[in-house]
């Protein structure tokens, strides 16, 4: 079979779930022809780099503009404007279905289950369609053309009946949590990894994520880490890992002031193994980023969600007791004092947090499709 997959960079996160599918098929179902395409791209890349550059930017400058437009694409003009140029968009997609006639499409972002859905109600393809959602709550452009979905994987069981109660088949629909790299699975030597990172064997570690290439909320995230830095006294050590982001490494380099229990680096692609030797993790709420710290078995703690999906991911993720929302206004010199010195507080954060992981989703997500 041909196995056509399909994402669009806005936000990182939906292209890492579609290598993770693509990997999976490639290793286990070696058989079948998979393909990898940001159909955005395909379509025009001058429009791609428009649009995601616009998006980058309305999420760091004027989030709270990203979060109205995210909301309101639900409903009104601003729904029938997105699904009209998705239509026409669709049209230029079709170029690719007829030279390689999937047998299967896998979208892990919402532009390429509706364009897929356009083409079928079209006739213009026949193929099995599978909508693979990455964030804790859904948004009804998923589920544009509903009816030419062949399977909806989301994150969590009420997600799930949250959709169903929408009129969409229920057995089409499948908790199956996001997709994931395998090597969040892998058992790491945690000695060896904490040695190579210089951290100290017997200390706790937190690990801290910076935002980002764009170090999103730069000022509220320097200030949280100072209240890390502040309450972490010699139990905890904190690894921070700064993205791409020079300024924001630089900011973080300035706080620490040599400080022997805070490690700051970089880029990294070391993430699953900092993850496991991690009891604590900092970070802003991407969908993936939290599959993977709930995979890891880890607390979260949020800050700087986007507004839009991302707070969306925060209400949830708080909901379940397994992470803790710093928003700006709150005192986050008290939180984080009140957190790291309440061992019981974080161990029922990792249980539930163990609770809501599906390390598996991948391997459920590919063997649904597949067979």
């Amino acid at each position: 079979m041909k196995i056509l997959i399909l994402y669009a960079c806005y936000g990182g996160g939906h292209l890492s779930a579609a290598k993770s599918i693509k990997q999976y098929i490639d290793e286990n179902y070696s058989e079948n022809e998979t393909i990898l395409i940001d159909c955005m791209k395909y379509i025009n890349k001058g429009l791609e780099k428009v649009t995601t550059g616009a998006y980058n930017q309305m999420a760091k400058r004027v989030p709270r503009l990203w979060g109205k437009i995210y909301n309101n694409s639900q409903k009104g003009l601003s729904a029938h404007i997105s699904n009209g140029a998705n239509k026409l968009m669709a049209i230029k997609l079709n170029k690719l279905f007829i030279q390689y006639n999937p047998d299967i499409v896998i979208s892990t972002h919402p532009f390429g289950v509706q364009m897929t859905t356009y083409l079928k109600s079209k006739k213009k393809t026949n193929c099995k369609l599978a909508s693979v959602m990455t964030d804790f709550a859904p948004h009804d452009q998923w589920l544009v053309g509903s009816d030419y979905i062949d399977y909806i994987f989301v994150s969590h069981n009420a997600m799930k009946s949250e959709i169903a109660s929408k009129g969409i088949l229920s057995s089409k629909i499948y908790d199956t949590g996001i997709p994931i790299s395998n090597r969040f699975l892998e058992n790491f030597d945690k000695c060896k990894i904490k040695k190579e990172f210089n951290l100290d064997v017997n200390k706790k570690t937190i690990l801290f994520f910076a935002g980002g290439e764009f170090g999103l909320g730069k000022n509220s995230t320097l200030k949280i880490f100072q209240s890390f830095i502040n309450n972490i006294k010699d139990e905890y050590q904190i690894i921070t890992i700064a993205g791409k982001n020079e300024k924001m490494k630089n900011a973080f380099e300035d706080l620490a002031t040599s400080n022997p229990n805070i490690k700051i680096y970089g880029y990294s692609n070391q993430i699953p193994e900092l993850m496991s030797i991690s009891d604590l993790v900092v970070t802003k709420p991407g969908g993936l980023t939290v599959t993977e710290s709930l995979c890891s078995a880890l607390p979260i703690v949020i800050i700087n969600p986007i507004p839009g999906q991302e707070v969306q991911n925060a209400e949830f993720l708080e909901s379940k007791g397994l992470a803790i929302w710093i928003k700006n206004a709150d005192d986050s010199k008290k939180i984080v004092s009140e957190l790291l010195n309440n061992p019981t507080k974080i161990k029922e954060m990792k249980a539930q947090a163990k609770l809501l992981a599906n390390r598996n989703s991948t391997a459920d997500i590919c063997r649904i499709i597949m067979n």
